[in-house]
This record gives C-alpha cells, sequence and structure tokens, in this order.
C-alpha cells in the first residue's frame, strides 16, 4: 500500500507543480507556447466537462458531480488496492489515484480541470488538449486492466 500511496502523491504533486508553471510562469493561459511545433504545443484548455469536454454546458452542477465521483472512485481504488498483491497493480492503482485527486483541486481551485498539454502531428491539427493527471488516470487506469485479476491457470 506504501508504493501506491507513494505514487498517488508523486503524481499528484508533479500534476500540480506542472499546472502552476504553465499558468503563472509561462502564461500559457494567454499565449501558446510552442515546445517541439507541431508535437508538442502548450495550449491552455479549460476543461469544465470530462473527457473531450462532454458534459461542459452544465457547470455549476456538473463540478460537484464530478468531484464526488473522481473521490468515490479513487476511495474505491485505495480500498480495492488493500487485497492486491501485485506491485505493478498497486503503482497503477496510485497513479489513476494521483491523477483524479489533481484534477478535483483543479475543480475545486479553478472551476474547471486545467488542461495545457497539445500535441500534434502529420499535418493533423488536434484541437484538444490534456494534462499529466489525464496521462496518469489513463495509464493507471489500463494497468488497472492488466495487472488485476484472477490469473487462468496453465495445464
Amino acid at each position: 500500500m506504501k508504493r501506491m500511496y507513494l505514487v498517488a502523491g508523486a503524481v499528484f504533486v508533479l500534476d500540480q507543480l506542472s499546472k502552476l508553471y504553465v499558468l503563472s510562469v509561462l502564461n500559457v493561459d494567454r499565449h501558446d507556447v510552442d515546445v517541439f511545433p507541431p508535437f508538442l504545443t502548450f495550449r491552455m484548455a479549460w476543461n469544465y466537462g470530462i473527457n473531450f469536454g462532454l458534459f461542459s454546458g452544465h457547470a455549476g452542477w456538473t463540478r460537484w458531480l464530478l468531484i464526488g465521483i473522481a473521490l468515490a472512485i479513487s476511495a474505491w481504488v485505495a480500498w480495492w488496492m488493500r487485497r492486491e498483491p501485485r506491485p505493478l497493480a498497486r503503482v497503477s492503482g496510485g497513479l489513476l489515484i494521483g491523477g483524479a485527486l489533481g484534477n478535483v483541486v483543479d475543480r475545486l481551485l479553478y472551476g474547471a480541470v486545467a488542461d495545457f498539454l497539445n500535441m500534434s502531428c502529420c499535418g493533423i491539427d488536434n484541437p484538444y488538449s490534456f494534462n499529466i493527471a489525464d496521462i496518469a488516470i489513463f495509464v493507471g487506469a489500463a494497468g488497472l486492466i492488466l495487472f488485476t485479476g484472477e490469473r487462468k491457470k496453465t495445464p
């Protein structure tokens, strides 16, 4: 369990520090910053909904609903991982929890999730941005799928 909480804490701190830097030092809220164009650009997007801005039209009540869902899922994953012996499963749980809590803090502080990483390639201009918490949630969820569950016994 210690490993899960360390990973969650590291993801949370990295996510919050990156957002603080991008908003306060680089002022990405006012202009885009080309990091490695066109592959990586810091482009600010305030996400009031869930993935790709879904349900963002109801910012007032969805903010609190999404905070509640993220906290409930985080608590459930922490409870689930108490009995999980596999280290990679616990690391995955930590990634998911740290990312979810990072986005919860954004919703509490700003009313929306601060997304700033934008990646495009090969003539395709990607209109969507994401953040470190989103990456951690995705990788953590994939890891929970891959590294949990009963192993099939081979004859």
